[in-house]
């Protein structure tokens, strides 16, 4: 809950992070039409109250109850995401078969699907779902259950039931946050409740997630890196964290958004 006491500023901060995923002091500045040097100052006032963290060089909401907005999910680290999901789906073979589960990165994914042949994918996303149908490669299939406004993801005991029909080669599944002893978290515990079924028909498990899930909270345990068999993450992810995968025999792929160094490292099970 947001103190009553921050500013009225300070809430315009707080709801423009919301709206746009992250902030930069020169372009709050430019907003608020206030000096960087007051933007400075706000901000390190809500450090300090623990309403925002700093995050490459600007901030994000510090909010382990609720997660930021979906249009905001889909702008904080875009490029990044966009090369996380080309890795991941050089990762996935022709025939075979996968679920997708919900998520802004996992949408991205399905997006370098679309041209993919002889493939089943399994989804509770209906972002996922209207990608790909149109691929003549590619059949689809959606779960039932109840459709989050939010965000268009399917959840529920009878999206749970679906997922439990299926053995299938892959998942590719997303989170919300890691901590630094590998278990990683989402917000929704009927989304939960969904992964975790996934995760347990799946042959090989993909985690798709960006490096500021490490600087992230949330609140329900969805699993550890145990359950997981690669990790593709772009290159901010800290050396301290590559070796805890590789303690748990977890694969490492790194993704680069730069155009003119795109690559991948990984760490062999």
């Amino acid at each position: 809950m947001v103190p009553a006491d921050i500013s009225r500023r300070q809430r315009s901060i707080m709801d423009f992070i919301r709206e746009h995923g992250s902030v930069q002091v020169d372009e709050l500045s430019e907003y608020l039409q206030v000096t960087p040097q007051t933007i400075r100052r706000d901000l390190n006032q809500l450090y300090e109250l623990e309403l925002v963290q700093r995050v490459h060089g600007g901030a994000v909401i510090k909010d382990s109850v609720e997660n930021l907005g979906y249009g905001a999910r889909k702008i904080l680290m875009a490029a990044e995401k966009a090369e996380i999901a080309r890795l991941t789906a050089e990762i996935i073979p022709d025939n075979s078969s996968m679920y997708i589960n919900i998520g802004t990165t996992t949408e991205r994914v399905a997006e370098f699907l679309v041209d993919r042949s002889e493939m089943l994918v399994i989804t509770n996303n209906i972002n996922v779902a209207s990608t790909l149908w149109p691929s003549r490669g590619i059949e689809v299939m959606i779960a039932g259950g109840s459709i989050r406004r939010s965000d268009g993801g399917i959840v529920g005991s009878s999206t749970e039931e679906f997922m439990n029909k299926f053995k299938l080669d892959y998942a590719v599944i997303g989170c919300s946050a890691i901590d630094s002893t590998g278990e990683f978290y989402d917000y929704d515990l009927r989304e939960v409740r969904v992964t975790k079924a996934i995760i347990r028909h799946a042959r090989s498990v993909i985690m798709v997630t960006d490096s500021t899930k490490l600087e992230r909270n949330a609140s329900v345990i969805v699993g550890n890196l145990a359950d997981i068999d690669t990790l593709v993450i772009d290159d901010g992810i800290p050396g301290r964290f590559i070796d805890l995968c590789r303690q748990n025999e977890v694969q490492v792929k790194i993704a680069t958004s730069s155009t003119s160094e795109k690559k991948s490292s990984g760490i062999v099970k």
